[in-house]
């Protein structure tokens, strides 16, 4: 049996976003990956590195090359050096600061799920602590009502003693032995 290709197949995986995905459509997301790997980029020490030593070998074949080779000269303030890197830092920094708000979103997620997990740990601490209260209650209940072994030896004494009076009462002539 034939298969429609636009109808929904349960077994096939579904995108990112939980719905099929469209070989067509760009994700939303794309753009927001590469501005943090771009950001991301830019914070280490090897852009710095090669940012400076590509200034450093501008600047040296500007000043040391013959005028013919030189496309940036002194002369004019190496304006398009200037324009290069005031190009890079008008795009830089909306794409640092979009990375940074996509963070911070992440954080208040994560401070609401630590927050979340707080609240039940709290409330699960509370249940043991009320859980024990209760146990300890049943527990000095229960050793009201138990019998100790002095308690018991006290009680037995108490016995015997009625007893040797109820033997040595006047009119008892025989008294047990005692084993």
């Amino acid at each position: 049996m034939a298969r429609n290709p636009r109808q929904v197949s349960l077994d096939a995986p579904r995108g990112r976003t939980g719905m099929l995905t469209r070989s067509s459509q760009p994700s939303r997301d794309r753009f927001g990956r590469f501005s943090e790997a771009f950001a991301r980029g830019m914070g280490t020490s090897g852009f710095l590195i090669g940012m400076t030593l590509f200034v450093v070998v501008w600047l040296a074949w500007n000043i040391l090359m013959p005028r013919a080779y030189q496309f940036d000269p002194a002369e004019t303030n190496f304006t398009l050096l200037t324009l290069i890197l005031s190009l890079q830092a008008s795009y830089a920094a909306p794409l640092i600061l979009l990375a940074q708000n996509r963070q911070d979103d992440r954080d208040r997620v994560q401070i609401e799920q630590d927050r979340q997990r707080a609240e039940r740990n709290l409330a699960d601490t509370e249940y043991l602590a009320r859980e024990v209260v209760a146990l300890r209650m049943g527990l000095s209940d229960l050793t009201n009502e138990l019998v100790t072994k002095d308690t018991l030896r006290q009680e037995l004494r108490s016995l015997l003693e009625q007893l040797d009076e109820r033997d040595a009462a006047p009119g008892r002539t025989e008294r047990p032995a005692r084993p």
